[in-house]
């Protein structure tokens, strides 16, 4: 075969017949053509575009930089003390105060707290070798804080002092010597100084009188200091916190200028709790079994029935407790405390009828139409609306200071004499130290209904039931007339009302509690009024409320003494929890119950078990400082000891040649 006919096809050869061609000459052909066709898919296939399918692989997403927290100096800020009135439900938490190396199922309230402040860079602790990074620390914050609520108690008007970090800019003055001050304020700032001056005002005044009466300018201020106001322009604490604390837990005020010596527990002199209950307080039996056999003298029996509390006879042991009185009897003793004065001041103590609460609903500016409902159309409402059952009521209690438990003792005491088991005299006897120097072995009323209402900073000088700090609300806006409608709108508005406020987000809480007791109350009608029509006698045939009426009009003379009490085998004590708590056949009277140790026998006891012969001994060194030197002296002999049992390495070797 010649060479032309050796050499590949060309593209363009013109058309001939294939018949004509040699085995050899067809075959370089078709190898010609598969290469021309690889090479054309490979073009095409990386022109289009690419589709994913789900058999191919999915590309690698290319890996976001992990965030880095940005450094915080806080040598380039400035703080200030401020005090914050927070509100919380406490049935999630454990208690208010947070104790180091004390781990609970449930968090404390002052945990969430640290954690929000500490998010936002409000605060910042000084570094303590002794506290892991992440644990509550309060150096260099100034923190205080007025009641130390126990796991399960609620509080409405909770104070707290701190000092955060503010907007004002730093004074020139303290910018050039930042490193000087850092040393000696670990805070950072300016240690809420407005050039040099501390931004409070003299003790529980105004701030906005303390701001008049400045002068218009100062040497020490900067040009800075002097533009930046102490409200409008500063952070909006309220709302910042209340973004990351939890819906149960909200900040409703603060106080942009407490008084330089403030303290939230040393300067409140009055603290207000409430406590609430239902009547009746617990579910009651219908017919004679549900009648208690109360004994009133000459009379003979009156008839009362369990679950329902005489409110008139609780509100003559309220009374009592008003003034200066030794609570002993009414609180529990702590030993390590070394508490010898129990004498503390009640102002207000009373029973108070209470609505539900969510009744701002039904003010003028949450009405359904422009136009009010008439009095006549109010009139003829059902009687249902008109008056629910059962009724809400607090104990209302306004005092100096508290024992520990002291309220929840109080209460108890006041249930025992609401259902008939004491009288009203209790609260007086219990109260006579002298005739009764050792407290009673009796139970203390439930956590969960007790809220403290609110604390109250007077002004010396003036009315010392009247809260003299002055507090900013959420949704108030600035008593200034510098920029009223954008702080209103842009901080404030936004904090209370519409989509993310206070209100919507705490309506959310409430309506969630709400359902489930309308569901629940439901229940109870659905159940009490089921009747099987097997059971049904067609000559005693009557419904759930002519019962109820019979029942109602029972008299001790038409009633055998073997029917009245006999809905239960135990007697039904009720403590404020979700039920009544059986004690037993027989009621047993407070004033006979076991005594516990007197108070300095139990101070005494105390002292003995850690090593001192006497209890004035704590008190003079500090029960912490015994604390830190006892627990020295065990490590020191501790050591001692592995001393002495430590064997010689030569000592072991030989005994096992041997």
């Amino acid at each position: 075969m010649d060479a032309t006919s050796l050499s590949l096809p060309s593209r363009d050869l013109p058309d001939q017949s294939y018949s004509k061609w040699s085995p050899e000459r067809l075959i370089d052909r078709v190898v010609f053509l598969e290469k021309e066709l690889r090479e054309q898919t490979i073009r095409y296939r990386s022109s289009e575009p690419k589709v994913q399918t789900s058999l191919s692989p999915s590309p690698r997403r290319r890996k976001k930089n992990p965030r880095i927290d940005r450094e915080f100096d806080p040598a380039n800020y400035s703080t200030r003390l401020i005090a914050l009135k927070i509100a919380y439900l406490g049935g999630r938490y454990n208690g208010f105060e947070h104790h180091a190396n004390n781990e609970t199922p449930c968090p404390p309230i002052e945990e969430e707290l640290w954690k929000a402040l500490n998010k936002s860079r409000l605060i910042f602790p000084t570094p303590n070798p002794h506290i892991l990074p992440g644990d509550v620390n309060w150096e260099g914050c100034d923190f205080s804080k007025c009641g130390r609520t126990d796991k399960g108690v609620s509080a409405f008007g909770q104070v707290v002092g701190v000092r955060v970090r503010s907007n004002r800019p730093l004074s020139r003055q303290r910018t050039e010597n930042s490193a000087v001050s850092d040393e000696s304020n670990p805070m950072g700032g300016s240690n809420g100084m407005l050039g040099h001056l501390e931004l409070a005002s003299p003790p529980l005044s105004p701030i906005y009188d303390f701001f008049a009466d400045m002068p218009a300018s100062k040497p020490s201020w900067s040009d800075e200091s002097l533009a930046f106001h102490p409200i409008d322009d500063e952070i909006p604490y309220m709302q910042v916190l209340n973004r990351i604390l939890p819906p149960d837990i909200r900040v409703l005020a603060w106080c942009a200028a407490p008084p330089t010596d403030f303290s939230a527990r040393f300067s409140c002199k009055e603290r207000r709790y409430r406590y609430f209950f239902t009547q009746p307080a617990f579910n009651p039996t219908p017919g004679p079994a549900g009648f208690l056999k109360n004994k009133t003298g000459s009379a003979g029996l009156t008839l009362q029935r369990e679950g329902w509390l005489d409110i008139e006879a609780m509100r003559d042991g309220a009374k009592r407790f008003v003034g200066l009185h030794d609570f002993r009897n009414f609180c529990k003793v702590d030993g390590s405390k070394q508490l010898d004065n129990f004498e503390r001041t009640i102002f207000h103590a009373a029973i108070e009828e209470a609505d539900e609460g969510a009744s701002y609903v039904s003010s003028e500016d949450f009405k359904h139409y422009k136009d009010s409902i008439s009095k006549n159309k109010a009139s003829n409402l059902p009687s249902s609306e008109q008056a629910l059952s059962p009724r809400v009521y607090t104990f209302t209690l306004h005092g100096s200071a508290f024992l520990w438990h002291q309220v929840r003792h109080m209460v108890a005491i006041l249930f025992h004499i609401g259902q008939g088991f004491e009288s009203p005299e209790l609260v007086s006897e219990l109260l006579d130290i002298k005739k009764h120097p050792q407290k009673p072995m009796y139970e203390m009323a439930d956590s969960a209904p007790l809220v403290l209402w609110d604390c109250i900073f007077p002004r010396k000088g003036s009315d010392p039931h009247k809260d003299a700090l002055e507090w900013l609300y959420i949704g108030d806006s600035s008593r200034s007339e510098k920029n009223v409608v954008r702080v209103s709108a842009d901080r404030n508005g936004n904090g209370k009302y519409g989509l993310g406020g206070v209100v919507d987000e705490m309506w959310k809480v409430w309506r969630q509690s709400k359902m489930d007791g309308i569901l629940a109350g439901n229940l109870l009608d659905v159940i009490a009024k089921q009747e099987s029509s097997l059971a049904a006698n067609p000559k005693e045939e009557k419904n759930s409320k002519e019962r109820l009426d019979e029942a109602a009009s029972y008299s001790p003379s038409s009633l055998s003494m073997s029917v009245i009490g006999s809905s239960s085998n135990s007697q039904k004590v009720f403590l404020g929890g979700k039920g009544p708590r059986l004690v037993g056949r027989r009621y047993g009277r407070v004033l006979q119950k076991p005594r516990m140790d007197s108070v300095e026998t139990l101070n005494a006891n105390y002292a003995r078990r850690k090593g001192f012969e006497q209890s004035e001994k704590i008190k003079e060194q500090g029960w912490r400082r015994v604390q830190l030197s006892r627990s020295e002296e065990e490590e020191e002999e501790e050591e001692e000891k592995e001393e002495e049992e430590e064997v010689p390495v030569s000592v072991v070797v030989a005994a096992a040649a041997i």
